[in-house]
């Protein structure tokens, strides 16, 4: 079985598998309650709604 001669550095190491990460846009959907966009399976930012029910109560200033 082969055997590496030198030892890779941490460097090597992390940018290497840093390059098979994909950085990509984060998806959104809209609120059916305001229609405001919000990521999926987290609370409206805007109304406090998920799956239909008041989950967070929102303070307007």
């Amino acid at each position: 079985m082969a055997v590496p001669k030198k030892r890779k550095s941490k460097a090597k190491t992390r940018t290497r598998r840093a390059a098979n990460k994909n950085l990509s846009q984060p998806k959104f959907q809209r609120c059916p309650n305001c229609f405001a966009p919000k990521r999926p399976h987290r609370a409206c930012m805007e109304c406090g709604h998920y799956a239909g029910e008041q989950i967070v109560e929102v303070w307007e200033y």
